[in-house]
């Protein structure tokens, strides 16, 4: 896959200009900043909200930054612009979104339109922002997600365009889809239309992380019915119960990320065809169902041991 290149030139001016004072301290700041959008830090991030804070609020942001996700790979398959360092040899490409892979391999490094860390953090950090109505999580829910954007050109990785129409597209899933899921009160219904929104990637996009994210949407969705009917675990203040549940929580989504390759092989998983798509969004579903839905039932051998003292809805 070769992609498409197109640009503003103040774009790659202004990289050149910033990445010739940037300096190491400076890379490494964007990196610490860069770092607050990656996956794991979200799903970390994710999964304290979900498991100890606020169950609702973990549902709330869940959806919107899945929703932000699937969006996002899905316009990125339609634009498939590549990273500014693939054609201008004064942008160096300081932080690779592929560690150990060809930094000019487009299929490893993934497409540049729109920034997918910009819309995570708008979509994640914003959401708690305006659901809490907290003056400084609404503060932080601006500073973060313009901190990590800009963090994404200063490394070489994003035009200021892929950052800016990020930023937009994490804007616009967090103030359409609370409204229509509040306009909805049939809560299948709703399930249906976002299904509908975002299906139609699966006849065109041709990278993965689109089906990663289609496959979590519908674990996801799956794992709230789940909860609800068959779960309905409660949230702790209790900070060493929220430690465990944190640790076990991303001990699972890993475990499981790794098991469910083992029946395949790493040649079948990398190839871009349309089994090795299923699979992946199938194995996704899994993950995110098992972990969101299913893990909370070990939360009653917590409540055992340590007692009850969950904190309540």
């Amino acid at each position: 896959m070769i992609g498409n290149t197109f640009f503003f030139e103040w774009e790659v001016a202004l990289i050149e200009w910033i990445q010739s004072w940037l300096g190491s301290f400076g890379t490494a700041v964007s990196s610490v900043f860069t770092m607050l959008g990656e996956q794991m830090i979200c799903v970390a991030f994710l999964g304290f909200i979900y498991w100890c804070w606020d169950k609702k609020l973990g549902r709330y942001v869940g959806m919107n930054i899945l929703v932000a996700i699937t969006l996002n790979t899905m316009i990125k398959n339609i634009f498939v612009r590549r990273r500014p360092y693939f054609d201008h040899k004064g942008i160096k490409c300081l932080k690779p979104a592929e560690k150990g892979a060809d930094i000019y391999d487009i299929s490893a490094q993934g497409f540049s339109f729109p920034s997918g860390h910009s819309t995570n953090s708008v979509t994640i950090y914003t959401s708690i922002g305006i659901y809490s109505k907290n003056k400084i999580l609404m503060t932080a829910g601006i500073v973060l997600p313009l901190l990590i954007g800009i963090s994404r050109f200063c490394l070489g990785v994003h035009y200021p365009t892929d950052v800016i129409c990020g930023w937009l597209l994490g804007l616009i899933v967090v103030l359409l889809v609370p409204l229509l899921q509040k306009l909805i009160k049939n809560r299948l219904v709703f399930y249906g239309i976002i299904i509908l929104i975002t299906i139609p990637g699966l006849f065109y996009c041709r990278s993965q992380d689109y089906y990663t994210a289609f496959g979590s949407l519908a674990g996801f969705i799956l794992a709230i019915e789940f909860d609800d009917k068959l779960v309905n675990f409660e949230n702790t203040n209790n900070p060493l119960r929220c430690i465990l549940r944190v640790a076990l929580g991303i001990g699972v989504y890993l475990c499981l990320n790794t098991l469910l390759k083992l029946p395949f092989s790493s040649d079948f998983l990398s190839s871009s065809t349309v089994p090795a798509y299923l699979v992946r969004a199938a194995r996704s579903c899994v993950v995110i169902f098992v972990t969101i839905g299913v893990y909370p039932l070990a939360f009653r051998l917590g409540d055992r041991i340590f007692g009850k003292g969950a904190k309540k809805e």
